[in-house]
């Protein structure tokens, strides 16, 4: 503390006071009293004496039975009526509100591996701590709810239809599976289901089809590029002698040693091809694939390479683009187009490229412009094309 006396204001425009203040070192005397005095050119100087006070003497320590002096902390309180006031205590709302939030909050979670272990003897201690980094090494570490969410929505297999499930198992087309479910012969989890838009997961529903379960996994996803020769039909019936199918008998009959424990998967063909048609079709398990290749809504392009009798003149080009009646529809080819010959084909080719695909619509085309079809290739599917060195 500091106390200064003068006998005049001072005004500090024209002068002002340096004060220079040095550390206070044990070789030098304290200083009680300091004169000080201000000078400007327009007043006399004015004197005036800083005095300081004597320093706090030092607390004893406890050892003496005389405790420290207690340190008190301010607070500046405005109180009801608006000033502001000092006190050494706080306010009794602060500590209300403290007391409040104390009690509202979450208690920490105990670690429960710090809770305490039965007593035991030195044995059998011994052989807790012994099996106690196993015990810690088999805990799967848990994933949070987002983790566990991405993983559901991306790679774990969703609950499918049961008559699509019958399907991809392998028990028989989707068809004959919905036919299976009405006519009672498919039971889920020990239940009798007629329903074929229940919503099943192998994984985890027991499924049986004529007392045969359904084996949980499913087998994988298989998609084929297949050269169809002439005589075979596109058809996955047993009844049927020649069928396209049954030129992969030899593949399925290896598919154990190839694949051991995986399901055999059941293939068919995407769409058809009459049975004196060849090239190119698809043959897969996948059945929403199969949809989206086939369906009209899709609009692929589909390219036939057609092999005529007698000779292709402007009006039969013509005629062909204009197209014709095929089921009750009127078909336009996408477009028509006369290859050159060849010398080791002599008869005259047609390009010909359509993306409904009904029924015929290509042999139509050129039936109605008064020409005879002699052979008819598929080459393309969409962006696919049949590979040249595929037999």
């Amino acid at each position: 503390m500091a106390s200064v006396a003068a006998s005049s204001s001072i005004s500090f425009a024209a002068s002002f006071l340096k004060i220079k203040a040095f550390p206070l070192s044990p070789r030098f005397f304290p200083i009680r009293t300091l004169r000080c005095s201000v000078s400007s050119s327009s007043s006399e100087p004015i004197e005036f004496d800083i005095s300081f006070a004597p320093p706090k003497p030092k607390p004893s320590s406890t050892h003496g039975g005389v405790t420290p002096q207690q340190l008190f902390i301010p607070w500046i309180v405005r109180s009801d009526d608006g000033t502001l006031k000092l006190q050494s205590q706080p306010p009794a709302r602060l500590i209300h509100n403290l007391a409040i939030d104390a009690t509202t909050q979450n208690p920490k979670k105990k670690d429960k591996s710090k809770k305490k272990q039965p007593q035991a003897t030195s044995s059998s201690s011994a052989t807790t701590t012994a099996s106690s980094p196993a015990s810690h090494s088999e805990v799967k570490p848990k994933l949070s709810k987002a983790a566990r969410r991405f993983y559901n929505e991306n790679f774990k297999e969703q609950p499918q239809r049961l008559s699509k499930v019958l399907a991809a198992a392998g028990v028989a087309s989707r068809r004959t599976s919905e036919e299976l479910i009405f006519d009672g012969k498919v039971t889920v989890n020990g239940i009798l289901c007629n329903t074929p838009q229940t919503r099943v997961d192998p994984s985890r529903d027991i499924i049986y089809v004529n007392g045969n379960r359904i084996p949980k996994k499913l087998p994988p996803k298989v998609y084929f590029a297949l050269n169809k020769p002439k005589g075979y039909i596109c058809s996955s019936g047993e009844k049927e002698i020649k069928s396209a199918i049954s030129l992969f008998d030899e593949y399925l009959s290896s598919w154990d040693k190839r694949n051991p424990g995986t399901p055999k998967p059941r293939l068919f063909t995407v769409g058809r091809l009459d049975v004196a048609t060849t090239g190119l079709i698809v043959v897969t398990n996948d059945g929403d694939f199969a949809q989206k290749l086939s369906h009209p809504s899709s609009s692929l392009p589909k390219e036939y390479i057609t092999t005529v009798v007698g000779d292709i003149h402007k009006r039969h080009l013509m005629a062909i683009s204009e197209g014709t009646m095929v089921e009750g529809v009127h078909c336009v080819p996408d477009s028509v187009e006369l290859m050159p010959k060849q010398h080791d084909i002599p008869r005259a080719r047609l390009r010909i490229v359509v993306h409904e695909g009904r029924n015929h619509e290509v042999r139509e085309l050129v039936k109605n412009a008064g020409l005879e079809v002699h052979s008819l290739k598929r080459v393309r599917i969409g962006g696919f094309r049949l590979p040249s060195d595929l037999g």
